[in-house]
């Protein structure tokens, strides 16, 4: 089972006139993404292997490659002089392309600019458009349970995934982790890793965690915010309305990898989440436009779970259910109070109906509808 990863195309075109930064989890498929643009093997350098390391650091890469993949140099402290150099010197020879399975952008504070050298794509896990088109129910029931990741979703078995996800997480923890940060206790890490699965969908309480784990709200903070640099988790904030008493400081938090989630009812919401965040960063990195993937709560606990902003203008709204008859009341309560033009809920029946403003239908339809990648 092969995949065109929907990036392909929009990265070939950049690397004609800039370098292209390509971010992701660990293990969705940069590697291989990456391998699409070169013919031989010295094209390829790792900074994890020790000859390659040496070759990077002596600035012996020759332009007459035409192409370099450049992987996990991030962990290289001078990473930003050696690129930017490289690039100024051969970038009329030479395609860049760096790859990395922690935030570049993370890395890109302070030290030389390389603003207007490249173009950054955050490659997601698969979706329901990507690894099928045809967006047959029984794809997404496997996606549901295997999650997007392309390695545990071709094999298709359980104890396959229950050995990848471990091995993925230990070198999430013991590998990316160091790379990044100076962590002391990772072992309180690897309690807090342990403890985010049963938290997605809800607001997240800091001082929850910081009590469950002994240390103080600020650390908890801290900690998140290393794990969403390493695409393990991210969050989304609330959007607020002049008629609505919305949340403003409260957060909700999701997987990279739905299938880590053991209720049906988190992890259908958690794949919506990842599918929409998919569909927002790709109109960013390709498009340019300035998207947000949000969520509406009030002081009286009402909510939608998410809301997607373009330019800061509400598009359309999505609530998740695993039935398909009850609709949620919030619905119709928000969509009377708030400028959002398009409501939806979706579920994973077979369903499909309008009610006043509220389209009830299908996730596979909705993404029909909603232009999904």
């Amino acid at each position: 089972m092969k995949f065109t990863r929907y990036l392909t195309e929009f990265i070939a075109t950049d690397l004609k006139e800039k370098m292209v930064f390509l971010g992701g989890p660990r293990q969705v498929g940069k590697t291989t993404l990456a391998k699409l643009f070169i013919q031989q093997s010295k094209q390829y350098l790792n900074w994890d292997d020790l000859e390659d390391r040496t070759q990077i650091k002596s600035h012996r890469i020759d332009p007459e490659l035409k192409v370099v993949v450049l992987d996990e140099i991030h962990k290289y402290t001078k990473w930003r002089m050696l690129v930017k150099g490289l690039y100024d010197k051969y970038s009329e020879k030479l395609a860049i392309l760096v790859t990395g399975s922690a935030r570049l952008d993370h890395f890109r504070k302070g030290g030389d600019s390389l603003a207007g050298r490249y173009h950054y794509y955050r490659l997601h896990p698969l979706s329901l458009p990507e690894a099928d088109p045809k967006l047959r129910p029984e794809t997404l029931q496997k996606l549901l349970q295997f999650g997007g990741f392309p390695e545990p979703f071709q094999k298709q078995s359980e104890a396959h995934y229950r050995r990848w996800r471990r091995e993925r997480l230990s070198r999430v923890v013991y590998q990316d982790l160091r790379d990044l940060d100076t962590v002391k206790d990772l072992s309180k890490i690897e309690l807090l890793i342990d403890s985010l699965p049963s938290k997605v969908g809800s607001v997240l309480s800091r001082k929850g965690l910081a009590e469950d784990l002994e240390v103080s709200p600020n650390t908890i903070a801290h900690w998140i915010e290393v794990l969403e640099a390493i695409y393990y988790c991210y969050r989304i904030l609330p959007y607020g309305s002049p008629k609505i008493r919305a949340v403003k400081k409260s957060a909700k938090l999701y997987l990279w990898d739905w299938a880590e989630l053991q209720s049906k009812g988190p992890r259908f919401e958690n794949l919506v989440a990842s599918h929409l965040l998919k569909y927002c960063h790709y109109l960013e990195d390709t498009q340019g436009y300035r998207m947000e993937l949000r969520f509406i709560r009030d002081t009286d606990l009402r909510e939608i779970d998410f809301v997607v902003l373009q330019e800061k203008k509400p598009i359309f709204a999505v609530e998740c259910k695993t039935g398909e008859s009850m609709i949620s009341p919030h619905l119709h309560y928000f969509s009377a109070r708030t400028a959002i033009p398009k409501f939806y809920q979706v579920h994973l029946g077979s369903k499909e109906f309008l009610d006043k403003k509220i389209h009830v239908l299908p996730f596979s339809r909705f993404c029909q509808i909603a232009g999904l990648v």
